[in-house]
């Protein structure tokens, strides 16, 4: 019975092509919609993720947020450096400045100021060159390890060790470049122009340390080096009142930063894909899809409506049918799961169709957005719930409408 009904389905659909690829189309853009952005949220999440797993695992950041009577001090931090949990630790101050390479001005560049065992912290190789010393830092030189884009923009090749640049008029000898390191989640590693810390002080006139960086010895180490770090800034602040002063200092590991970047990205994921669902019923029952759905809300309720619109010209054009079948003995049980299964065979087909489209539209975004974009399977197996949900929610009442016309009267109906 049920594969008769199939049958007849697929038979009335492909009677009226046009009106039912219409049809479809509405289904079929909603579950792009869905698909889509949800894996346009993984992906960022992936993305983003993998970014940050590229600072190094075992990097603790700290950043210190008095700016009167900083306590925290270079003989302090060398003295936490000898902590065995403890691999590296180097300051970052950040410094500002005009940097011109002859006639050239470099808009671009990220000048910071730090010391030796940074680029051990971010996991950076030297292509040529050398990166800066303590006796750079002792003797507040001026000199600068520049990023591979910074080189080839400001010479026009990253053969640049020995060439000279100017910051805020002050001129400055490139000893090293920065093999090529992409992004990160603060940005491009390629850009830098790190100085020796004592510099930057000098060229900001800020004396103190406003953050620094922390390799733990391993990732087994990570919490006794946190520990380690955040015991030294209690102490160093132990005389600071907070009521008058507030948090003065704020620490911080990558994976508290990876577990909350996978529960933030999680939750977006699935609110992408939670409200473009859930707006097909709101919108479905109050037409308010536009409030909470967006787009992919407004295409299954499109969807819906079209569902339920071909459904009754269906059951209009045939009336004097469903007459002569009531009349041979035609149950109304039957008569409605007839018209269920039609609406159910459109919705069904928009979904597959939607799903279909939506691995093609992935692959084909994946390189221009510069992401690994990929369909979850639990969202494909939504995606193709809710199309089902339009069929039944959308094609009940076009069902039921048929399944009550009386076999008098649809067999005198002349449509």
């Amino acid at each position: 019975m049920i594969f008769q009904s199939f049958k007849m389905a697929l038979k009335a659909i492909a009677g009226n092509k046009m009106r039912s690829f219409l049809t479809i189309l509405g289904v079929v853009i909603g579950v792009l919609a869905i698909v889509v952005l949800v894996a346009i949220g993984q992906g960022a999440n992936s993305s983003v993720t993998a970014s940050i797993e590229g600072m190094g695992t075992n990097l603790i950041s700290a950043t210190i947020n008095a700016r009167r009577m900083n306590p925290v001090t270079a003989d302090g931090l060398y003295e936490l450096a000898e902590n065995d949990a403890i691999a590296y630790i180097a300051p970052l101050t950040s410094a500002s400045g005009t940097v011109k390479a002859g006639s050239n001005t470099y808009d671009d560049g990220v000048v910071q100021g730090t010391a030796p065992g940074y680029e051990h912290i971010r996991n950076w190789t030297v292509a040529e060159g050398r990166f800066l010393t303590q006796p750079d830092i002792d003797n507040r030189s001026f000199v600068a390890v520049i990023g591979a884009e910074a080189a080839s923009e400001m010479y026009g090749t990253t053969h640049a060790v020995g060439e000279t640049f100017t910051l805020s008029g002050y001129t400055m000898t490139v000893i090293g470049v920065l093999a090529t390191n992409g992004e990160s989640a603060s940005g491009s590693n390629d850009n830098q122009i790190l100085i020796p810390y004592t510099l930057a002080q000098r060229l900001s006139n800020f004396t103190g340390i406003s953050s620094f960086y922390v390799s733990a010895a391993s990732s087994e180490q990570v919490t006794a080096a946190q520990a380690a770090v955040e015991a030294y800034l209690e102490k160093a602040f132990e005389n600071y009142n907070t009521r008058s002063f507030g948090t003065q200092y704020s620490v911080y590991n990558q994976t508290e930063m990876l577990s909350t970047l996978s529960d933030t990205t999680a939750t977006l994921s699935l609110m992408l894909g939670g409200i473009a669902g859930i707006s097909l019923l709101v919108g479905g029952i109050a037409g308010i899809s536009l409030l909470v759905g967006g787009i992919a809300g407004i295409s299954l309720l499109v969807g819906g409506i079209g569902i339920m619109n071909i459904m009754l010209v269906s059951v209009s054009e045939r009336t004097r049918e469903i007459g002569i079948r009531k009349a041979i003995g035609a149950a109304r049980g039957n008569i409605l799961m007839q018209f269920l299964i039609e609406a159910l065979a459109v919705s069904l087909m928009g979904g597959l169709l939607g799903l279909l489209l939506s691995v093609g539209l992935v692959q084909l975004l994946g390189p221009i957005l510069d992401m690994t974009l990929t369909i979850p399977v639990n969202v494909a197996w939504m995606a193709i719930g809710f199309s089902v949900l339009i069929g039944v929610v959308f094609g009940l009442y076009p069902a039921n409408k048929a399944s009550k016309l009386k076999p008098i009267e649809a067999l005198h109906y002349e449509g």
